[in-house]
C-alpha cells in the first residue's frame, strides 16, 4: 500500500538478486538464500509474498548501505593535490630533520601560520614552496645554533 501511495514500484525477486549481486555485497546464491531463510523462514525465494520480498529487500539494502559507509574513507589527510606529492615528501623529510615527527600538530601549526591552510595535504604548489623555504630556514638556523654551541 505504501508503495502505491508514493508512486514507487514494489521490489521484486529480480530486485533481491540485483542488490545481492551488487559490487558492495558480492553475495553468492547460497548467501542470498540464507538471508531469505533467516528473515522469512522460507527456503524458496519464489515462495515469498510481496511483504516478505519488501522485508528482504530492506534488509539487503541496509546491508549494502552498511558496507558502503564502512568502506568510505574517513581520513582527511589522505589524497591531497597530486601535483604536490613530491613537495609534501620534502616537507616531511625536513620535519624529520628538525625532529618534529613526534608531534604532527607542530607541522600543522606551522603550515597554518605560514599559509592560513589547516592541513598540509590541502596546500597548493606555491604554498608548499613557501612552507619548504620556511622549514629550510629553521633547519639552517638550528644547525648554525648547534655549530656555535
Amino acid at each position: 500500500m505504501a508503495a502505491a501511495r508514493t508512486g514507487r514500484k514494489q521490489p521484486s525477486i529480480r530486485t533481491l538478486w540485483a542488490i545481492a549481486k551488487s559490487p558492495e555485497l558480492h553475495m553468492t546464491d547460497e548467501d542470498l538464500h540464507a538471508v531469505v531463510y533467516r528473515e522469512t523462514g522460507k527456503e524458496s525465494i519464489k515462495a515469498l509474498t510481496q511483504g516478505q520480498i519488501n522485508e528482504v529487500a530492506r534488509v539487503l539494502q541496509n546491508m549494502k548501505d552498511g558496507v558502503s559507509r564502512s568502506t568510505r574513507p574517513k581520513r582527511t589527510d589522505e589524497g591531497g593535490d597530486a601535483r604536490t606529492i613530491q613537495q609534501r615528501r620534502k616537507i616531511y623529510a625536513l620535519t624529520e630533520s628538525l625532529g618534529w615527527n613526534d608531534n604532527p600538530q607542530r607541522i600543522h601549526g606551522f603550515v597554518k601560520r605560514m599559509t592560513g591552510v589547516d592541513r598540509l595535504e590541502w596546500l597548493n604548489v606555491a604554498q608548499c614552496e613557501k612552507v619548504i623555504e620556511g622549514l629550510k630556514a629553521i633547519l639552517k638556523r638550528q644547525e648554525r645554533k648547534e655549530g656555535e654551541g
